[in-house]
């Protein structure tokens, strides 16, 4: 392995010195290669960086995209449909860029650094959701993901923990311009589902983690508020004006929060 070029803060290659002219002592070639290899390290992190933020990106604009929709089991319009093909075809060549510093190693030593497939598996479950009112499954996701990184069970599972707001909003928005919780013909409706997915999620162990704790707070949340968006059409829908999002200022405080 060669040694590196010093470089100024700047980033420009410095003079040589006399001091690279000096003998060499018999661990200065061990020295060299730790060098390299840390510099290897920060190169490989920060293209990792890079792309994860991009792809987060790409990700949340997918998310936007599929908010616009207006039916369940339905295939999407297609000008929402060439919007997210157009960035999975993006997202695609920016994880393979970086496929090859993700050897399962690197995965696991890097993987805070990519959270962005958390963003994209919620992308993905969002889309799956939207077009046959099912969860998407772990093996099914794997094969969406454009690109040979691996999808691991944690960002699996938190993508599908960020699923629960974007269901949320769907449902608000949805339900103040159809006067209804949005569903199938067979009576299934968003309300149903996200109380059979929350239930699901109540049953996981608890993981302690700072992380976990905001993301099943977080979930709860959205369940009460889709319940509170079916309660207020079954009890006062005669008097809700059309067009009638409601107030989660209003919200009552979660009885489990500090």
């Amino acid at each position: 392995m060669s040694g590196g070029v010093k470089r100024d803060r700047d980033g420009n290659a410095r003079a040589k010195s006399a001091r690279d002219d000096a003998p060499r002592g018999q661990f200065h070639d061990m020295f060299e290669t730790f060098r390299d290899e840390l510099d290897e390290h920060y190169d490989r992190r920060e293209r990792i960086i890079k792309v994860s933020r991009d792809v987060t990106a790409l990700s949340k604009k997918i998310i936007f995209s599929l908010q616009r929709v207006k039916n369940l089991h339905a295939e999407f319009p297609p000008n929402i449909q060439k919007e997210v093909d157009s960035r999975l075809a993006e997202i695609s060549t920016l994880l393979n860029s970086i496929a090859a510093d993700l050897t399962p190693l690197n995965r696991q030593r890097y993987s805070y650094s990519l959270r962005c497939l958390e963003e994209l598996v919620e992308a993905l479950s969002f889309a799956h959701y939207l077009r046959h009112q099912t969860l998407i499954t772990p093996a099914e996701t794997q094969a969406a993901v454009p690109a040979d990184v691996q999808i691991s069970p944690f960002d699996y599972m938190y993508g599908v923990f960020d699923l629960f707001g974007e269901l949320m909003r769907f449902a608000t928005v949805t339900t103040a311009q159809r006067g209804e919780l949005v569903g199938n013909d067979e009576g299934r409706n968003i309300l149903g589902d996200i109380h059979e997915l929350g239930c699901a999620y109540e049953m996981l162990p608890e993981i302690p983690t700072k992380d976990y704790r905001q993301k099943i707070t977080a979930m709860r949340q959205s369940v009460v508020k889709v319940e509170k968006l079916g309660y207020g059409l079954v009890v006062r829908g005669s008097e809700r004006p059309k067009g009638w999002v409601p107030d989660m200022k209003d919200d009552a405080p979660d009885p489990s929060s500090p």
